[in-house]
């Protein structure tokens, strides 16, 4: 299995022991990109986050440790953020 098979259907940031969605809480779906197949778990992400996108610190985007993957959301419903590229 390959990194990013092992990754799918886990959370972003999540606990390895612990890789699932919890109750209560919001997700959504990352597309694209380095994260591609993960939750991101929004439940206390700003509003200007959930309306303009986030860049998530990730070690196997273009930029390796450091760098960053911005996401954006799809549409006006939220559920899913498209991956919009890599920065350092």
């Amino acid at each position: 299995m390959d990194e990013l098979e092992f990754m799918r259907g886990r959370v972003y940031g999540a606990d390895h022991d612990d890789p699932g969605p919890r109750d209560g809480r919001a997700y959504v779906e990352l597309v694209g990109g380095p994260l591609d197949g993960l939750l991101l778990d929004v439940t206390d992400r700003s509003d200007t986050e959930l309306r303009h996108g986030i860049g998530l610190p990730t070690e196997i985007g273009r930029y390796g440790a450091g760098g960053r993957a911005l996401y954006a959301p799809r549409g006006t419903d939220g559920r899913v953020f498209d991956w919009r590229g890599d920065v350092p």
